[in-house]
Protein backbone atom coordinates (compact mmCIF):
# COMPACT_ATOMS: atom_id res chain seq x y z
CA UNK A 1 0.00 0.00 0.00
CA UNK A 2 1.12 3.50 -0.57
CA UNK A 3 -1.03 5.46 2.10
CA UNK A 4 1.57 6.72 4.67
CA UNK A 5 -1.08 8.58 6.77
CA UNK A 6 -1.88 6.71 9.75
CA UNK A 7 -5.71 6.65 10.86
CA UNK A 8 -5.34 7.52 14.54
CA UNK A 9 -8.97 7.00 16.77
CA UNK A 10 -10.87 9.77 18.45
CA UNK A 11 -11.37 9.16 22.24
CA UNK A 12 -14.69 9.40 21.74
CA UNK A 13 -15.54 6.34 19.37
CA UNK A 14 -18.24 4.14 21.51
CA UNK A 15 -17.72 0.80 20.35
CA UNK A 16 -14.62 -1.58 21.48
CA UNK A 17 -11.45 -2.24 19.25
CA UNK A 18 -11.66 -5.82 18.12
CA UNK A 19 -8.77 -8.26 17.61
CA UNK A 20 -8.93 -11.17 15.68
CA UNK A 21 -6.68 -13.91 16.58
CA UNK A 22 -4.46 -14.23 20.21
CA UNK A 23 -1.19 -14.83 19.81
CA UNK A 24 1.98 -12.59 19.18
CA UNK A 25 0.54 -9.94 17.30
CA UNK A 26 -2.85 -9.39 18.64
CA UNK A 27 -2.20 -9.80 22.43
CA UNK A 28 0.97 -7.65 21.83
CA UNK A 29 -1.28 -4.81 20.83
CA UNK A 30 -4.26 -5.74 23.13
CA UNK A 31 -1.97 -5.36 25.90
CA UNK A 32 0.20 -1.61 24.30
CA UNK A 33 -3.58 -0.22 23.80
CA UNK A 34 -4.93 -1.07 27.12
CA UNK A 35 -1.60 0.29 28.99
CA UNK A 36 -1.89 3.17 27.23
CA UNK A 37 -5.65 4.00 27.27
CA UNK A 38 -7.43 1.84 30.60
CA UNK A 39 -10.63 3.81 29.34
CA UNK A 40 -10.71 1.55 25.55
CA UNK A 41 -12.78 -1.40 25.85
CA UNK A 42 -10.75 -4.22 23.72
CA UNK A 43 -11.92 -7.55 22.47
CA UNK A 44 -9.65 -10.49 21.72
CA UNK A 45 -11.62 -13.71 20.07
CA UNK A 46 -9.31 -16.82 19.40
CA UNK A 47 -10.73 -19.40 17.57
CA UNK A 48 -8.29 -22.08 20.09
CA UNK A 49 -7.51 -22.47 23.81
CA UNK A 50 -3.78 -21.21 23.38
CA UNK A 51 -2.90 -17.66 23.37
CA UNK A 52 0.41 -15.87 23.91
CA UNK A 53 2.46 -19.11 23.06
CA UNK A 54 6.06 -19.51 21.72
CA UNK A 55 5.51 -21.72 18.50
CA UNK A 56 9.17 -21.45 17.91
CA UNK A 57 9.66 -23.94 20.88
CA UNK A 58 7.55 -26.85 20.15
CA UNK A 59 10.84 -28.85 18.11
CA UNK A 60 12.35 -28.39 21.38
CA UNK A 61 9.20 -29.74 23.70
CA UNK A 62 8.91 -32.70 21.53
CA UNK A 63 12.85 -33.15 22.18
CA UNK A 64 11.80 -32.95 25.97
CA UNK A 65 14.17 -30.43 26.82
CA UNK A 66 10.81 -28.18 27.48
CA UNK A 67 8.94 -30.39 29.59
CA UNK A 68 5.38 -28.97 29.49
CA UNK A 69 3.41 -27.48 26.84
CA UNK A 70 2.14 -24.65 29.28
CA UNK A 71 6.33 -23.38 29.41
CA UNK A 72 6.05 -22.18 26.15
CA UNK A 73 2.72 -19.94 27.08
CA UNK A 74 4.14 -16.42 27.92
CA UNK A 75 1.37 -14.99 29.31
CA UNK A 76 -1.79 -17.11 30.58
CA UNK A 77 -4.95 -16.05 29.53
CA UNK A 78 -6.88 -15.17 32.72
CA UNK A 79 -3.54 -12.79 33.50
CA UNK A 80 -4.51 -11.08 30.43
CA UNK A 81 -8.34 -10.55 31.97
CA UNK A 82 -7.66 -10.47 35.50
CA UNK A 83 -4.39 -8.02 35.20
CA UNK A 84 -4.28 -6.07 31.85
CA UNK A 85 -8.59 -5.70 31.65
CA UNK A 86 -8.72 -7.62 28.14
CA UNK A 87 -11.96 -8.92 27.38
CA UNK A 88 -10.24 -12.29 26.03
CA UNK A 89 -12.68 -14.57 24.63
CA UNK A 90 -10.40 -18.08 23.79
CA UNK A 91 -12.40 -20.77 21.40
CA UNK A 92 -14.50 -18.02 19.75
CA UNK A 93 -14.34 -17.78 16.23
CA UNK A 94 -14.62 -15.00 14.24
CA UNK A 95 -16.42 -16.16 10.40
CA UNK A 96 -17.47 -12.53 8.80
CA UNK A 97 -16.20 -9.25 8.61
CA UNK A 98 -18.91 -6.43 7.85
CA UNK A 99 -16.66 -3.27 7.15
CA UNK A 100 -19.78 -1.00 6.21
CA UNK A 101 -21.55 -1.91 9.37
CA UNK A 102 -18.03 -2.33 11.28
CA UNK A 103 -19.24 -5.62 13.02
CA UNK A 104 -17.93 -9.36 13.12
CA UNK A 105 -19.85 -12.34 13.24
CA UNK A 106 -18.85 -14.69 15.93
CA UNK A 107 -19.31 -18.37 16.85
CA UNK A 108 -18.48 -19.67 19.59
CA UNK A 109 -16.87 -23.08 19.77
CA UNK A 110 -17.11 -26.10 21.69
CA UNK A 111 -20.39 -24.35 23.32
CA UNK A 112 -24.13 -25.80 21.47
CA UNK A 113 -25.99 -23.68 24.12
CA UNK A 114 -24.06 -20.51 22.51
CA UNK A 115 -25.39 -19.28 19.67
CA UNK A 116 -23.49 -16.88 16.95
CA UNK A 117 -23.25 -13.49 17.42
CA UNK A 118 -22.73 -10.03 16.17
CA UNK A 119 -20.15 -7.87 17.70
CA UNK A 120 -19.61 -4.15 16.65
CA UNK A 121 -16.25 -2.93 16.22
CA UNK A 122 -15.01 0.93 16.44
CA UNK A 123 -11.50 -0.21 15.18
CA UNK A 124 -10.42 -4.21 14.12
CA UNK A 125 -6.95 -5.69 13.80
CA UNK A 126 -6.51 -9.02 11.99
CA UNK A 127 -3.78 -10.89 13.27
CA UNK A 128 -5.00 -14.49 12.36
CA UNK A 129 -1.61 -15.60 11.74
CA UNK A 130 -0.68 -18.50 9.25
CA UNK A 131 -1.04 -22.29 9.03
CA UNK A 132 1.07 -25.50 7.62
CA UNK A 133 0.79 -25.79 4.03
CA UNK A 134 -0.61 -29.18 3.39
CA UNK A 135 0.45 -30.40 -0.06
CA UNK A 136 -1.57 -32.34 -2.11
CA UNK A 137 0.52 -35.62 -0.97
CA UNK A 138 -1.65 -39.02 -1.32
CA UNK A 139 -2.16 -40.38 2.30
CA UNK A 140 -2.24 -37.18 4.31
CA UNK A 141 -5.00 -38.56 6.09
CA UNK A 142 -3.07 -41.45 7.70
CA UNK A 143 -2.52 -41.80 11.05
CA UNK A 144 0.98 -40.70 11.70
CA UNK A 145 1.53 -38.02 9.22
CA UNK A 146 1.66 -34.69 10.94
CA UNK A 147 2.03 -31.10 10.40
CA UNK A 148 3.20 -28.72 13.06
CA UNK A 149 2.25 -24.99 13.67
CA UNK A 150 0.32 -25.43 16.55
CA UNK A 151 0.64 -26.68 20.67
CA UNK A 152 -2.05 -29.75 20.24
CA UNK A 153 0.14 -30.82 17.03
CA UNK A 154 3.11 -30.76 19.10
CA UNK A 155 1.29 -32.96 22.00
CA UNK A 156 0.32 -35.33 19.38
CA UNK A 157 2.99 -36.18 17.96
CA UNK A 158 4.94 -36.76 21.55
CA UNK A 159 1.74 -38.70 22.42
CA UNK A 160 2.03 -40.66 19.12
CA UNK A 161 5.90 -41.35 19.48
CA UNK A 162 5.66 -42.44 23.07
CA UNK A 163 7.86 -39.71 24.34
CA UNK A 164 5.65 -38.52 27.51
CA UNK A 165 7.21 -39.69 30.86
CA UNK A 166 6.09 -43.17 31.27
CA UNK A 167 5.93 -44.09 27.87
CA UNK A 168 7.83 -46.66 25.73
CA UNK A 169 8.79 -45.71 22.40
CA UNK A 170 8.17 -48.35 20.04
CA UNK A 171 8.73 -46.97 16.60
CA UNK A 172 11.96 -47.23 14.40
CA UNK A 173 11.73 -43.90 11.76
CA UNK A 174 10.10 -41.09 11.03
CA UNK A 175 10.30 -38.74 7.80
CA UNK A 176 10.30 -34.98 7.70
CA UNK A 177 9.48 -33.79 4.37
CA UNK A 178 11.21 -29.99 3.71
CA UNK A 179 14.13 -28.78 4.42
CA UNK A 180 13.34 -25.41 6.36
CA UNK A 181 13.45 -24.54 9.84
CA UNK A 182 11.03 -26.82 11.09
CA UNK A 183 12.68 -29.91 9.01
CA UNK A 184 16.08 -29.22 10.36
CA UNK A 185 15.01 -28.71 14.36
CA UNK A 186 13.01 -31.56 14.18
CA UNK A 187 15.65 -33.68 12.80
CA UNK A 188 17.60 -32.88 15.71
CA UNK A 189 14.63 -33.54 17.78
CA UNK A 190 13.75 -37.35 16.26
CA UNK A 191 17.15 -37.90 16.18
CA UNK A 192 17.35 -37.47 20.20
CA UNK A 193 15.20 -39.98 20.83
CA UNK A 194 17.10 -42.26 19.07
CA UNK A 195 14.98 -42.84 15.76
CA UNK A 196 16.13 -42.88 12.26
CA UNK A 197 15.82 -39.71 10.06
CA UNK A 198 15.10 -39.29 6.79
CA UNK A 199 14.48 -36.22 5.61
CA UNK A 200 13.26 -35.39 2.07
CA UNK A 201 14.15 -31.77 0.20
CA UNK A 202 12.88 -30.99 -3.24
CA UNK A 203 15.59 -28.45 -4.00
CA UNK A 204 19.30 -29.10 -4.39
CA UNK A 205 19.79 -27.95 -0.61
CA UNK A 206 18.36 -27.53 2.58
CA UNK A 207 17.61 -24.23 4.16
CA UNK A 208 16.93 -22.37 0.87
CA UNK A 209 16.96 -18.95 2.43
CA UNK A 210 20.35 -19.49 4.20
CA UNK A 211 22.36 -19.81 0.51
CA UNK A 212 23.76 -22.50 -0.62
CA UNK A 213 27.19 -21.71 1.08
CA UNK A 214 25.83 -22.45 4.84
CA UNK A 215 23.49 -25.08 3.34
CA UNK A 216 26.29 -27.62 2.08
CA UNK A 217 27.97 -27.04 5.84
CA UNK A 218 24.58 -27.91 7.67
CA UNK A 219 24.38 -30.89 5.00
CA UNK A 220 27.83 -32.84 5.84
CA UNK A 221 27.04 -31.97 9.29
CA UNK A 222 23.62 -33.67 9.49
CA UNK A 223 25.32 -36.61 7.71
CA UNK A 224 27.59 -37.10 10.31
CA UNK A 225 24.86 -37.09 12.81
CA UNK A 226 22.80 -39.96 11.35
CA UNK A 227 20.51 -37.87 9.17
CA UNK A 228 19.68 -39.58 5.85
CA UNK A 229 19.31 -36.99 3.38
CA UNK A 230 17.22 -36.94 0.34
CA UNK A 231 17.99 -33.98 -1.58
CA UNK A 232 16.27 -33.01 -5.19
CA UNK A 233 13.51 -35.66 -3.95
CA UNK A 234 10.03 -34.83 -4.23
CA UNK A 235 7.94 -36.86 -2.57
CA UNK A 236 4.47 -38.05 -4.04
CA UNK A 237 2.93 -38.94 -0.67
CA UNK A 238 2.50 -42.00 2.22
CA UNK A 239 1.26 -45.63 1.96
CA UNK A 240 -0.82 -47.14 4.84
CA UNK A 241 1.07 -50.13 6.47
CA UNK A 242 -0.66 -52.28 4.81
CA UNK A 243 0.22 -51.67 1.36
CA UNK A 244 4.02 -51.96 2.07
CA UNK A 245 5.56 -55.24 1.18
CA UNK A 246 8.20 -56.75 2.66
CA UNK A 247 11.63 -58.61 1.14
CA UNK A 248 9.30 -61.87 1.32
CA UNK A 249 6.56 -59.93 -0.95
CA UNK A 250 3.70 -60.10 1.69
CA UNK A 251 1.28 -57.82 0.33
CA UNK A 252 1.00 -57.04 4.82
CA UNK A 253 3.79 -55.95 6.25
CA UNK A 254 2.84 -56.98 9.24
CA UNK A 255 2.89 -53.11 10.69
CA UNK A 256 -1.46 -54.19 11.10
CA UNK A 257 -3.38 -51.24 10.92
CA UNK A 258 -3.82 -50.16 7.02
CA UNK A 259 -5.34 -46.33 8.24
CA UNK A 260 -1.47 -45.70 9.72
CA UNK A 261 1.28 -44.95 7.26
CA UNK A 262 4.24 -47.15 7.14
CA UNK A 263 6.33 -45.97 4.22
CA UNK A 264 7.43 -42.44 2.38
CA UNK A 265 6.74 -42.77 -1.84
CA UNK A 266 9.06 -41.01 -3.36
CA UNK A 267 9.59 -41.69 -7.08
CA UNK A 268 10.23 -45.06 -7.66
CA UNK A 269 11.33 -45.70 -4.17
CA UNK A 270 9.47 -46.36 -0.96
CA UNK A 271 11.09 -45.90 2.79
CA UNK A 272 8.97 -47.87 5.00
CA UNK A 273 8.53 -45.14 8.40
CA UNK A 274 6.20 -45.23 11.76
CA UNK A 275 5.79 -41.64 11.34
CA UNK A 276 6.01 -38.18 8.66
CA UNK A 277 6.02 -34.86 9.93
CA UNK A 278 5.44 -32.47 6.93
CA UNK A 279 7.10 -29.20 7.03
CA UNK A 280 7.24 -27.54 3.91
CA UNK A 281 5.67 -24.23 4.96
CA UNK A 282 3.05 -21.76 6.24
CA UNK A 283 0.26 -20.23 4.15
CA UNK A 284 -0.80 -16.75 5.72
CA UNK A 285 -4.41 -16.92 7.04
CA UNK A 286 -6.10 -14.14 5.15
CA UNK A 287 -9.50 -15.84 3.63
CA UNK A 288 -11.82 -14.05 6.22
CA UNK A 289 -10.20 -10.47 4.96
CA UNK A 290 -10.45 -11.06 1.46
CA UNK A 291 -14.55 -11.84 1.55
CA UNK A 292 -15.01 -8.63 3.47
CA UNK A 293 -12.79 -6.80 0.38
CA UNK A 294 -9.54 -6.07 2.40
CA UNK A 295 -6.59 -6.39 -0.09
CA UNK A 296 -3.83 -8.85 -0.26
CA UNK A 297 -0.04 -8.25 -1.79
CA UNK A 298 1.73 -9.60 -4.09
CA UNK A 299 3.24 -12.32 -0.99
CA UNK A 300 -0.20 -13.34 -1.12
CA UNK A 301 -1.08 -11.87 2.83
CA UNK A 302 -2.44 -8.94 3.57
CA UNK A 303 -1.17 -5.32 2.05
CA UNK A 304 -0.72 -2.74 4.92
CA UNK A 305 1.06 0.45 5.17
CA UNK A 306 3.60 1.61 7.41
CA UNK A 307 1.65 1.81 10.32
CA UNK A 308 -0.21 -1.47 9.66
CA UNK A 309 -3.65 -0.35 8.25
CA UNK A 310 -5.09 -1.95 5.46
CA UNK A 311 -7.38 -0.44 2.36
CA UNK A 312 -10.55 -0.50 4.28
CA UNK A 313 -11.11 2.13 6.81
CA UNK A 314 -10.64 1.11 10.40
CA UNK A 315 -9.13 -2.28 9.75
CA UNK A 316 -5.61 -3.00 10.35
CA UNK A 317 -3.30 -6.49 9.82
CA UNK A 318 -0.39 -7.63 11.88
CA UNK A 319 1.50 -10.73 12.33
CA UNK A 320 2.25 -13.91 10.02
CA UNK A 321 -1.28 -12.96 7.79
CA UNK A 322 0.33 -9.38 7.37
CA UNK A 323 3.10 -8.16 4.91
CA UNK A 324 6.32 -6.14 6.10
CA UNK A 325 8.09 -3.78 4.22
CA UNK A 326 11.41 -5.20 3.37
CA UNK A 327 14.44 -2.90 4.81
CA UNK A 328 16.87 -3.68 1.59
CA UNK A 329 14.64 -4.13 -1.03
CA UNK A 330 11.75 -1.65 0.06
CA UNK A 331 9.36 -4.07 -1.30
CA UNK A 332 6.56 -5.89 0.52
CA UNK A 333 7.23 -9.19 2.35
CA UNK A 334 6.16 -12.03 3.65
CA UNK A 335 8.48 -13.49 6.48
CA UNK A 336 6.68 -14.97 9.46
CA UNK A 337 8.79 -14.64 12.42
CA UNK A 338 7.78 -13.85 16.07
CA UNK A 339 9.79 -10.34 16.64
CA UNK A 340 7.98 -9.50 13.50
CA UNK A 341 4.55 -10.12 14.71
CA UNK A 342 5.32 -8.88 18.55
CA UNK A 343 6.68 -5.65 17.33
CA UNK A 344 4.08 -4.83 14.56
CA UNK A 345 1.14 -5.94 17.14
CA UNK A 346 2.61 -3.21 19.26
CA UNK A 347 3.08 -0.22 17.11
CA UNK A 348 -0.89 -1.04 16.06
CA UNK A 349 -1.70 -0.60 19.85
CA UNK A 350 0.57 2.29 20.41
CA UNK A 351 -1.45 3.69 17.17
CA UNK A 352 -5.07 3.27 18.64
CA UNK A 353 -4.16 4.23 21.64
CA UNK A 354 -3.72 7.76 20.04
CA UNK A 355 0.25 7.63 18.90
CA UNK A 356 0.86 6.91 15.46
CA UNK A 357 3.78 4.43 15.37
CA UNK A 358 5.49 2.41 12.42
CA UNK A 359 5.62 -1.07 12.58
CA UNK A 360 9.20 -0.96 11.19
CA UNK A 361 10.54 -2.96 8.14
CA UNK A 362 12.28 -6.22 8.56
CA UNK A 363 15.19 -7.91 7.11
CA UNK A 364 14.35 -11.73 7.21
CA UNK A 365 16.63 -12.39 10.25
CA UNK A 366 16.94 -15.65 11.31
CA UNK A 367 19.27 -18.30 13.49
CA UNK A 368 18.42 -21.84 13.92
CA UNK A 369 20.28 -24.57 15.82
CA UNK A 370 20.95 -27.61 13.68
CA UNK A 371 22.67 -30.06 16.39
CA UNK A 372 26.12 -28.37 17.13
CA UNK A 373 25.96 -25.61 14.55
CA UNK A 374 24.47 -22.51 14.36
CA UNK A 375 23.02 -21.12 11.18
CA UNK A 376 21.93 -17.48 10.66
CA UNK A 377 20.84 -15.32 7.88
CA UNK A 378 19.92 -11.86 7.79
CA UNK A 379 18.91 -9.97 4.50
CA UNK A 380 19.13 -10.76 0.63
CA UNK A 381 21.36 -13.57 -0.26
CA UNK A 382 20.03 -15.10 -2.83
CA UNK A 383 21.30 -12.92 -6.35
CA UNK A 384 18.80 -13.40 -8.28
CA UNK A 385 16.52 -12.05 -6.21
CA UNK A 386 19.10 -9.09 -5.39
CA UNK A 387 19.25 -8.89 -9.64
CA UNK A 388 15.42 -8.64 -9.45
CA UNK A 389 15.76 -6.05 -7.01
CA UNK A 390 17.60 -4.18 -9.24
CA UNK A 391 20.84 -4.60 -7.27
CA UNK A 392 24.33 -5.95 -9.05
CA UNK A 393 25.28 -8.72 -6.20
CA UNK A 394 28.79 -9.27 -5.59
CA UNK A 395 29.59 -11.75 -2.42
CA UNK A 396 32.33 -13.43 -0.57
CA UNK A 397 32.56 -16.59 1.68
CA UNK A 398 35.35 -16.18 4.21
CA UNK A 399 35.78 -19.12 7.10
CA UNK A 400 37.79 -17.23 10.26
CA UNK A 401 37.68 -18.15 13.94
CA UNK A 402 35.31 -17.28 16.19
CA UNK A 403 38.54 -16.48 19.19
CA UNK A 404 41.82 -15.28 19.86
CA UNK A 405 43.87 -18.34 17.88
CA UNK A 406 45.85 -18.87 21.69
CA UNK A 407 42.50 -19.18 23.56
CA UNK A 408 40.76 -22.79 24.10
CA UNK A 409 37.85 -23.25 22.83
CA UNK A 410 37.48 -21.44 19.85
CA UNK A 411 35.77 -22.89 16.07
CA UNK A 412 35.65 -21.84 12.81
CA UNK A 413 32.76 -19.71 11.71
CA UNK A 414 32.25 -19.22 7.63
CA UNK A 415 30.29 -16.18 6.70
CA UNK A 416 29.04 -15.62 3.51
CA UNK A 417 28.60 -11.64 3.06
CA UNK A 418 26.71 -9.59 0.10
CA UNK A 419 26.71 -6.36 -1.37
CA UNK A 420 25.58 -4.30 -4.55
CA UNK A 421 28.62 -3.71 -6.59
CA UNK A 422 27.33 -0.20 -8.16
CA UNK A 423 26.59 1.43 -4.43
CA UNK A 424 28.63 -0.92 -2.15
CA UNK A 425 25.81 -1.40 -0.21
CA UNK A 426 25.82 -4.27 2.66
CA UNK A 427 22.80 -6.69 1.09
CA UNK A 428 22.65 -9.45 3.21
CA UNK A 429 24.90 -12.23 5.13
CA UNK A 430 24.90 -16.19 6.51
CA UNK A 431 26.96 -17.61 9.05
CA UNK A 432 27.36 -21.04 9.70
CA UNK A 433 29.42 -22.80 13.11
CA UNK A 434 30.05 -24.37 15.85
CA UNK A 435 29.72 -20.93 17.89
CA UNK A 436 29.49 -17.00 16.85
CA UNK A 437 26.80 -17.06 14.61
CA UNK A 438 23.52 -16.25 16.36
CA UNK A 439 24.67 -12.97 17.74
CA UNK A 440 27.15 -11.38 15.02
CA UNK A 441 24.43 -11.94 12.66
CA UNK A 442 22.90 -8.98 14.36
CA UNK A 443 25.93 -6.73 13.66
CA UNK A 444 24.86 -7.28 9.73
CA UNK A 445 21.24 -6.76 10.65
CA UNK A 446 21.84 -3.33 12.13
CA UNK A 447 24.30 -2.60 8.92
CA UNK A 448 21.08 -3.66 6.80
CA UNK A 449 18.98 -1.12 9.00
CA UNK A 450 21.69 1.68 8.85
CA UNK A 451 22.22 1.75 4.99
CA UNK A 452 25.69 0.81 5.67
CA UNK A 453 28.20 0.37 2.87
CA UNK A 454 31.14 -2.62 3.34
CA UNK A 455 33.39 -0.06 4.02
CA UNK A 456 31.63 1.36 6.76
CA UNK A 457 30.61 -1.67 8.12
CA UNK A 458 34.74 -2.84 8.05
CA UNK A 459 35.02 0.08 10.02
CA UNK A 460 32.61 -0.34 13.08
CA UNK A 461 34.31 -0.52 16.23
CA UNK A 462 33.58 -3.89 17.53
CA UNK A 463 34.72 -5.74 20.66
CA UNK A 464 37.99 -7.80 21.22
CA UNK A 465 38.68 -9.96 24.01
CA UNK A 466 40.60 -13.40 23.52
CA UNK A 467 37.52 -15.55 24.67
CA UNK A 468 35.01 -13.87 22.52
CA UNK A 469 36.89 -12.89 19.34
CA UNK A 470 39.78 -12.30 17.73
CA UNK A 471 41.35 -9.01 16.77
CA UNK A 472 39.73 -8.67 13.65
CA UNK A 473 36.17 -10.48 14.24
CA UNK A 474 34.85 -12.40 11.41
CA UNK A 475 32.24 -9.84 10.33
CA UNK A 476 35.00 -7.36 9.96
CA UNK A 477 37.46 -10.01 8.11
CA UNK A 478 34.13 -10.60 5.72
CA UNK A 479 33.55 -7.28 5.41
CA UNK A 480 36.96 -6.98 4.43
CA UNK A 481 37.66 -8.94 2.15
CA UNK A 482 34.18 -7.85 0.27
CA UNK A 483 35.79 -4.54 0.30
CA UNK A 484 38.65 -5.58 -1.32
CA UNK A 485 36.58 -7.24 -4.03
CA UNK A 486 34.47 -4.20 -4.70
CA UNK A 487 37.07 -2.05 -5.52
CA UNK A 488 38.15 -1.33 -9.09
CA UNK A 489 40.98 -2.82 -10.56
CA UNK A 490 43.19 -0.38 -11.55
CA UNK A 491 44.69 0.48 -15.05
Amino acid sequence: MDDTTAEVPGAADENPVVIVGGDAAGMSAASKLKRERPDREVIVFEKGDWVSYGACGLPYYIKGEVESLDDLVSIPPEKFRSERGIDLRTNHEVIEIDPDDRTVTVEPLGNEDTETFVQPYGELLIATGARAVEPPFSGMDLDGVFTLHEMDAAREIRTFLGLDPGDEPDHDAVAIVGGGYVGIEMAEAFAHHGLGVHLFEMLPHVLQPFGSDAAEVVEDHLREQGIRLHLNTGVDGFLPRSAVETDAGDADDGFGNGDAIGAVEAGEDRFPVDLALVGVGVVPNVEIAEKAGIETGPTGAIATDEHGKTNVEGVYAAGDCAEARHVVTGEPDHVPLALTANRAGRAIGSTLAGDATAVGKIAGTAVLKAFDLEVARTGVIDPERARSSGFDPVSVTISAPTRAHYYPGGAELQVTMVADATTNRVLGASMVGEEGAAKRIDTVATALSAGLTVPELEQLDLSYAPPFSPVWDPVLTAAKVLAGKLEPDED
